[in-house]
């Protein structure tokens, strides 16, 4: 019982932490796909898989994926359906519409470019620029609705910081010198 309502507390505080306001560039997904790596293995077929090896870059618009290695899957139109990048860590960051540099390391990143979800495998961990971040063995992040999924395994925990909002404050003022 005190485990569940441990788990339930814990889903709360997460659930909390990921519903941050920051969703990804739209005008990203309108820009072409550079990709840079040591070798790449690439096939120009429908339903093929490029690989990418050693010092891999991908970038579209304010999105870079960086890591170990990469495979690019493409669908019957010759588009990039899914990438999934290996590494120490595997990398993605990008821009939201706050312009908020959104980012996530894992050992294992599946990024889905139909869909926009980044599921992120093993010292995961996702943050947004001023909002604060969350670790776990298993995140699952949706770029387009912000929302997460959280896990960890028995042994560990799901962990998050939320920082506080920062106020614009008004410049501190002398007091008068000046008394009538």
């Amino acid at each position: 019982m005190a485990s569940r309502l441990w788990s339930a507390v814990l889903w709360l505080s997460v659930s909390l932490v990921v519903s941050w306001p920051a969703a990804a560039k739209k005008a990203d997904r309108l820009q072409p796909i550079n990709t840079t790596a040591k070798s790449t293995s690439a096939y120009n077929l429908p339903n093929s898989v490029t690989t990418l090896i050693g010092a891999v870059k991908v970038t579209q618009g304010t999105m870079v994926v960086t890591g170990d290695v990469a495979r690019l899957y493409f669908d019957a139109d010759q588009q990039i359906s899914h990438i999934v990048v290996k590494g120490h860590p595997a990398h993605f960051q990008e821009l939201d519409e706050q312009d908020r540099l959104v980012s996530g390391d894992a050992d294992s990143l599946d990024y889905d470019n139909v869909n926009h979800i980044a599921a992120l495998t093993t010292g995961a961990v996702v943050t947004i620029e001023g909002q604060g971040n969350v670790h776990g063995d298993r995140l699952t992040y949706n770029l387009d609705t912000t929302a997460m999924h959280a896990e960890s395994t028995d042994e560990g925990f799901v962990t998050g910081t939320i920082l506080p909002k920062q106020k614009n404050t008004a410049p501190n003022r002398l007091p008068s010198t000046n008394h009538p």
